[in-house]
């Protein structure tokens, strides 16, 4: 005989079935509002998502700490109040954006919009379909269903026709300079690695399913997603406080670039982990599969994918993208420039090895650098414009050049210049400092 899970005596008292009821009230409360709706477009506000993302998340943890992953009965409720959860959070999501993006202030955002709508109304017809089928589930289990019910006036949307004053100054001042440095050098960093996901327009089914999981998936979208939550959370507490009405509007729309993407890649988040842990590997179970078969029935895969890919993921790399000009402006604006003299790699010049190095120095912190020789002005942030330098500099016998512009490229460029660009007298790469370790 199994031991009995600890609890305490009161926390016990109440049965299984008693808890069940309690735990499952609202939610299906919830569900008996969304299956009677006349117009399911007008009911899906943030608060009813709030409220089944809140109930579905207690009922899913009470049905699991019990063992309905394992029990034939059980089992399918328990993967509709997965299903319901994640759709919820995927729609809460969609739906903040809809809401912000009169204030965005993004250019060409209508296509956005409608692509949004479109999203909105997928994953809300699907909450539309399963409510009646855990209803039906639930009776089948001898749940009560409520016999009180909700009505519009529970789940108000948040816009009215009214704004608070605006009477705190929220305007960048020169304290703010360094952090904006750094928001907007991580901005262009993290659309650098973006660019892996390799996405240039709408995609098949045929190629989304290659995609999914094996190069776009919960994992490595969520890393993506943590890493934009930071940005705005720095751009929050240490430059901008007052949201997205006034203030400078470069760095407002700044924030609405990669506030956007935020939003969308928490969605998609939320859509991948329900696609891949319930639509995609139903395990070798039978029961499993015949779960994933009905939730199929309900849940149609294949637009489930279409909206995270062609909708979320499009539009993520599209605004990194559209905001790549808008971050270099800002940082250039405000970075803190200076001017070194350094000599050029011993014996060989600027060939491939040492141009390359001060590229990607310049390239890491993303404010500008020239390479000045004589009148001359070289981007430091380009291979090529390096070595066009680099044969200027050994047709008129040049021994030290000037760099100008980003302080923060220029300390390392010393750097580097200090051990010969990082290769001896006969062109073979030595050991870098350890500053330098982001070169390796």
């Amino acid at each position: 005989m199994s031991a009995r899970p600890h609890c305490s005596e009161k926390a016990c008292e109440l049965s299984f079935a008693r808890k069940v009821w309690l735990f499952s009230h609202d939610y299906l409360k919830c569900c008996v509002y969304i299956s009677v709706a006349d117009e399911p477009r007008n009911i899906f506000t943030k608060k009813l998502y709030s409220k089944l993302i809140g109930t579905s998340q207690v009922l899913e943890d009470f049905l699991d700490f019990h063992g309905a992953k394992n029990s034939t009965d059980w089992y399918f409720y328990r993967e509709l109040t997965a299903a319901v959860r994640h759709l919820s959070l995927g729609g809460y999501c969609q739906q903040h954006i809809n809401n912000r993006l009169v204030f965005y202030d993004l250019p060409d955002s209508e296509d956005f919009r409608v692509n949004g709508q479109k999203t909105a109304d997928f994953l809300n017809s699907c909450l539309v379909n399963l409510a009646p089928v855990i209803l039906k589930e639930a009776r089948r289990l001898n749940i009560p269903i409520p016999e009180d019910k909700f009505t519009s006036e529970d789940f108000p949307g948040i816009t009215t026709g009214e704004m608070l004053n605006y009477d705190i100054d929220d305007e960048a001042k020169a304290l703010q300079k360094k952090h904006i440095v750094k928001i907007a050098s991580d901005f262009l960093k993290i659309t650098g690695q973006f660019d892996q996901l390799e996405f240039y327009g709408p995609r098949s089914v045929e190629d989304i399913q290659a995609l999914v999981p094996d190069k776009v998936n919960e994992v490595e979208i969520r890393r993506f997603e943590m890493v934009v939550h930071n940005l705005q959370s720095s751009f929050d507490t240490y430059v901008i406080h007052g949201g997205l009405r006034f203030g400078d509007r470069k760095l407002k729309q700044l924030r609405s670039y990669f506030s956007v993407v935020f939003h969308l890649l928490q969605m998609m988040g939320r859509l991948l982990h329900f696609y891949e842990r319930h639509l995609h590997d139903a395990g070798y179970k039978n029961i499993y599969k015949k779960v994933q078969e009905r939730l199929t029935q309900l849940i149609d895969p294949e637009m489930l994918l279409d909206r995270t890919i062609n909708y979320g993921l499009q539009y993520a790399c599209h605004y990194l993208n559209a905001g790549k000009e808008l971050a270099q402006q800002i940082l250039n604006e405000n970075i803190e420039r200076g001017r070194i003299r350094v000599g050029i790699p011993v014996k060989l010049g600027f060939h491939s090895r040492p141009s390359l190095l001060v590229a990607k120095i310049v390239q890491h912190y993303g404010g500008q650098v020239e390479l000045c020789v004589g009148d001359d002005r070289f981007d430091a942030s380009s291979v090529l414009d390096i070595q066009w330098a680099g044969g200027k500099i050994q047709k008129e016998n040049i021994t030290e050049v000037v760099f100008e512009g980003d302080v923060r490229a220029l300390k390392d460029i010393e750097i580097l210049a200090s051990v010969n660009y990082g290769e001896d007298t006969m062109g073979k790469g030595v050991p870098l400092p350890k500053e330098l370790h982001y070169l390796r």
